[in-house]
């Protein structure tokens, strides 16, 4: 990253050129086949990007209730790639309400979702405490989640027949 530029402009610009090319909104099978076909550091930025960003708007359940809890998946792949311990942490412990396997399909984990009730957030939503920590690491430092995926995307690429088991493709 160069001093003009901005925090997260790097990592943005390995994911514009695909961020049309990948559907969140058409189900599971077809954002598996269309995530398949981008470069893997391109991939990974975007399905985190995703994760990162609902989860900033409206917290998890709300990642999970959306289309995009679709890839929650590949973005806890991606956060572990990237070096996000406490945010790859957090993503499997929310996942694990789910059960295995992890169901992609939206009417699913909303079905899931939905046996939560109750007038206080902390009573209809089971992600509450793993929002606060999810919150805390973000703001620890001003611009924490840019400035880590900029420093993943100006990483080498390993050579090939050398990519480590978080960087899998998952299924």
């Amino acid at each position: 990253m160069t001093d003009a530029q901005q925090p997260g402009e790097c990592y943005w610009a390995v994911i514009e050129p695909f961020w049309r090319a990948v559907s969140i909104y058409d189900g599971p099978d077809k954002f598996l086949r269309q995530l398949r076909v981008l470069p893997p550091k391109a991939g990974k930025l975007f399905a985190a990007h995703w994760c990162q960003s609902e989860v900033r708007n409206g917290g998890l359940h709300q990642f999970f209730s959306n289309c995009t809890g679709v890839l929650a998946p590949e973005a806890l792949a991606a956060f572990q790639t990237i070096g996000l311990t406490e945010w790859a942490a957090i993503l499997a412990e929310a996942m694990q309400f789910f059960g295995a396997p992890y169901p992609r399909e939206q009417t699913d984990r909303q079905k899931q979702l939905s046996g939560h009730r109750g007038r206080r957030r902390e009573e209809w939503d089971p992600f509450f405490v793993l929002d606060e920590r999810f919150y805390s690491w973000l703001h620890a430092e001003s611009d924490r989640w840019e400035r880590a995926a900029d420093r993943y995307t100006a990483e080498k690429d390993a050579a090939p027949g050398t990519s480590s088991e978080s960087d899998a493709p998952v299924t």
